[in-house]
């Protein structure tokens, strides 16, 4: 019999709607609870209540707690797999924050839900199913932390909400799924060729996240620069361009070693040193500004503030993201 542990972080999975306003709100009890029965005879699952809060409350600290909870979890050979619940706005952020701290060769699944649990086409179940039953398979193992939504199952490198209120939001641009559940029968066709490791206790730098747009000048890269920052992602045009207005601001960070980490806001494809003129990738790449091609924004700062507790050279940083 396979062994689930089922951690709870809170989230849309586990709230009601308001039958008076139509608000949704956090229920007094996790309606998820009462539907163990759905798991079948092959699977014990252990349930546990790590937290109650919606995903935009969600934070580094709650991504560190549920990092200790599951290395706990593996040390002591307590389950076969784990699963977490959590809510969608952020989801992907937690999923890769813990793919790159985690290191444990049991699957890891995260999933939650679009629609709250008391809803018409309520798809938590669904969905908590899924992900108990990839967590139970043998071939999800050593896959790296895994997004199960809609049936379709996602590596947390690249998956991303794509929806606000869809069913099947979770994607993975360029890329696609991994994997897919079928009539309760997991199926992996795609892997990950690498995966990256970086052990660490807390987060204790800052990196703002900033997204370029036509027109762009100086002033907001200025502002950040006077937080004093540890470092910066910015979500650029294109294949990684910025208009010129902001180089001189740019400029301070790379003269204070501050790190620049340089993704596209655009929604498939890569960031690439392809264009060479002013404020062009080339250009931008040979001032000392780091790509991280494939990630998005969010994701790029988690990896850069796990960067930055263990290395402050710019050519380690820039090997690890590219």
């Amino acid at each position: 019999m396979k062994r689930i542990l089922l951690l709870h972080t809170g989230g849309t999975i586990s709230m009601s709607t308001d039958q008076t306003t139509g608000d949704v709100r956090p229920s007094s009890e996790n309606p998820l609870h009462h539907y163990r029965h759905l798991f079948g005879e092959a699977v014990h699952v252990k349930a546990e209540d790590l937290f109650q809060l919606p995903s935009p409350h969600i934070t580094l600290k709650e991504m560190t707690a549920m990092k200790e909870r599951i290395e706990r979890a593996v040390e002591a050979d307590e389950a076969d797999g784990i699963v977490l619940t959590h809510g969608t706005d952020t989801l992907e952020e937690t999923a890769y924050f813990l793919d790159l701290t985690l290191h444990a060769s049991i699957p890891v699944v995260l999933t939650g839900a679009m629609r709250p649990a008391d809803s018409i086409g309520a798809d938590g179940l669904l969905n908590l199913q899924a992900a108990v039953w990839t967590a139970m398979s043998e071939e999800a193992a050593d896959k790296g932390v895994l997004v199960v939504m809609n049936e379709e199952i996602h590596a947390a490198r690249h998956v991303t909400k794509t929806h606000t209120t869809n069913v099947a939001t979770f994607r993975t641009p360029t890329f696609g799924p991994i994997g897919i559940l079928a009539k309760n029968h997991v199926h992996f066709f795609q892997k990950l060729v690498e995966r990256e490791h970086f052990p660490v206790d807390t987060i204790r730098h800052t990196v703002p996240l900033l997204k370029a747009y036509a027109g762009m000048e100086s002033q907001l890269l200025e502002a950040v620069f006077q937080m004093k920052p540890d470092g910066l992602v910015i979500e650029a045009l294109g294949a990684g361009n910025l208009p010129p207005a902001v180089l001189p601001s740019l400029k301070k960070f790379l003269e204070n070693d501050l790190p620049v980490v340089l993704v596209s806001r655009a929604f498939n494809g890569i960031a690439q040193d392809i264009y060479d003129y002013e404020g062009g990738g080339r250009q931008l790449k040979q001032a000392g500004v780091i790509f991280a091609p494939g990630l998005s924004g969010p994701k790029a700062r988690i990896k850069l503030l796990i960067l930055l507790e263990q290395t402050k050279d710019p050519k380690e940083m820039a090997n690890c993201f590219e």
